[in-house]
């Protein structure tokens, strides 16, 4: 369980960075929009442990539904700001073994 912690607090941080206004734009642009493609496989890799340790999902899913539409410009920013909330909020609380 220690490691869908670790990924969902790791995953919750980049979508913040990612979130910050005219940073994540810059950064999603500047790399040409290669960082929504990292998240999208990070979100996949923490959905993975977190339905193999029996732990909440709806953090990863929506971090792959951000992914998607993080092309966006402010419903992804919106977006990397709610599933950094939602991931880091159940990161923090999830207890780990």
């Amino acid at each position: 369980m220690m490691a869908a912690k670790v990924l969902k607090l790791i995953s919750g941080g980049l979508e913040a960075l990612l979130g910050i206004p005219i940073i994540g734009g810059s950064i999603i642009l500047g790399l040409a929009w290669t960082p929504l493609a990292v998240m999208l496989l990070l979100h996949i890799a923490t959905l993975i442990v977190s339905v193999k340790n029996d732990v909440k999902i709806h953090g990863p899913i929506l971090g792959i539904v951000t992914s998607v539409v993080g092309w966006i410009p402010f419903v992804g920013m919106t977006m990397h700001i709610i599933t950094a909330v939602l991931l880091l909020v159940d990161g923090s609380q999830q207890k780990g073994e």
